[in-house]
Parts: structure tokens; sequence; C-alpha cells
């Protein structure tokens, strides 16, 4: 087994790999990976990503990459191939990878949700002394879903997303966020600068799909242009949606808001004839995953979300 920078081999050298990963999401998790994939073969080629590859005799069997955000690194992805009975490529690839960002002067912080396609690297990233907050990936066929039609309280007021709802939404998520467990993983939800960041990755950008203002909607108090909630929602592969944000700010939780939004945008999905809706959620937020279960959702797969920083 050799590991190799990610610079010294052209995207199509790894066309096989990519393949069968693009096939892992789809199969496992309805989800397109081939935009992304895409997007993966061009920084290859312009050698503007950060990574290493496995090679057995010769041929790509694992790779990874990163990516630079001032004092932060982000792992974007590992995946090794199926072909490989063991996680030891995949060990090997983590820690020269580790190795090149810790010894970067600026990177104080490092972050990495990996989907485990063929085994976990939990043991790995907790020995590399990583903190570790499971993950769920849930999925929601669409003709099973349990709606509420509940009536949204009143004096508020539910309207459909609008690009001028960008600044008070980023306003939003740092303040539903404050002191919340997944700012804790993600540190863009700590700020109204990180939020900007996070909603022009799911809303500008195809961070997470692509973004179907259709089907995301926010909620404001009648005299106000602030927002007290919303849902994001984007495409992530044919007829399958994706909610990319769903936050309420907490001097309206306990109104049962996130439900009203989660029937917003379930409706919404139906009349465009998607048939499913998945998401992500931490574990610990037991009251999120207590509703998305009451709504129909079911876990797809766990994984791990892993931070680094550097002060420990």
């Amino acid at each position: 087994m050799q590991i190799v920078d990610l610079h010294e081999l052209a995207a199509r050298q790894l066309a096989p790999l990519l393949e069968e990963e693009q096939a892992c999401w789809l199969e496992e998790l309805h989800w397109d990976y081939r935009p992304s994939s895409q997007l993966i073969r061009k920084f290859i080629d312009a050698k503007s990503l950060s990574g290493r590859v496995a090679l057995a005799n010769g041929e790509p069997v694992g790779y990874g990459f990163y990516v630079l955000d001032e004092a932060k690194a982000l792992i974007g992805g590992l995946y090794i191939s199926s072909k490989q009975s063991h996680l030891n490529p995949a060990k090997e690839i983590l820690r020269d990878m580790l190795g090149e960002m810790r010894a970067l002067p600026r990177v104080r912080r490092i972050e990495a949700q990996l989907m485990p396609f063929g085994g976990a690297l939990d043991a790995a990233m907790a020995k590399e002394h990583f903190r570790l907050y499971t993950r769920q990936f849930m999925l929601l066929p669409l003709k099973d879903a349990q709606i509420s039609g509940a009536p949204m309280p009143s004096g508020l007021r539910l309207e459909r997303w609008d690009d001028g709802h960008f600044e008070s939404c980023a306003r939003l998520i740092a303040q539903a966020y404050a002191d919340h467990i997944d700012s804790e993983i993600n540190d863009q939800y700590r700020s109204e600068t990180g939020a900007t960041k996070f909603l022009k990755n799911i809303v500008i950008l195809p961070g997470c799909g692509q973004f179907l203002a259709e089907a995301s909607f926010v909620v404001r108090a009648e005299e106000s242009s602030e927002l007290t909630a919303a849902v994001l929602t984007s495409t992530v592969s044919m007829g399958v949606g994706h909610i990319t944000q769903i936050c309420v700010v907490p001097a309206f939780q306990g109104q049962r808001l996130g439900l009203r939004l989660m029937d917003a945008a379930i409706r919404a999905l139906k009349s465009l004839r998607y048939h499913a809706l998945s998401l992500t959620v931490t574990s610990e937020n037991k009251g999120a995953v207590k509703l998305y279960e009451k709504l129909g959702f079911h876990v797809v797969k766990k994984f791990a979300a892993a931070v680094w920083e550097g002060a420990e």
C-alpha cells in the first residue's frame, strides 16, 4: 500500500473510485453525488484540492481531501473502495492528512463528518484526539408522512423563501444555535458571519444538493421583518428532497413551529411529486429526533461528526 499526494494524480485516474463512491451515495442514501464528484474532479485537475490517495499495485483504492477556511480545516471526504477488506488505507490517509493540516500554523480547528461506506473511522478519530458526536441520516417516504395540519399560531406568518430573507435568516441561525450541541460540531453556527457562509453554501452553491425555494419556508411575526423560524430544502436526486436547515429562535421554541415548518415542506414536496425526504440530525438533540420519528422518518445510517481543536 502506498499513500501519495492527491496533486500527483489526474481526475481520470480516480474515475473508477469516484464512480463507485457515487453508486454508494445513491444506493444507500438516495443521493445523486455526481455534481459533488464533478466539482472534486475539476479541483483535482486544477491541483487546487489538498488530500491523499491510497494506491494498491499502482491503482487508486481510496482517497481523501480537505479544504481550509481561515483557522479551520474541513475534511470534505474520505472514501475507500469496497474491494478493500479492511480500513487500513483510510486510517493511513487520515493520519497523513491530519499531520499536514496540523502542521499549518493557522489551523486551530479541524471538522469532519464522514459518511461511513464500508466501515466507520470513529476509533481512529478518537485516537487522534477528536471529540465525536453521533449523527443520524434519516429518510421519510413521503407516502408515509404523518402531517399534523396544525395551523400557525396567531400573530405569525408562514412565507415561502425569498432571497430577501438572507440576512435575517443568518441572524436567526446564529440566535437559534447559541449554546446548542450543533454549534460545537459546526462553528459557523456561532456567529452571524459564519451563518452567512453556511447559507451561501446551501442556497447559492451546491454544497448540499440544489436549493429548492419552492419547498423552503420562513416564519415571522406579522409586525416584524425579523424571522422567528425557517426550514430550507434542497433536491439531492430525482424526486428526493433534503432538509438542509430547520431552526427556531429560543423565544419561540415550544410552539411547535418546527412541526409546522416540516408540514409545509412535506406538502410542497408532495405537490412537486417528490417521493422521499431526508435529513441529518445529532442524536443528542432528542427533541428533534422525536419530532422526525413522529413524522415517519427512520434511520438509514449513523455516522460521527468529529471535531479537533488545537488547544486540546
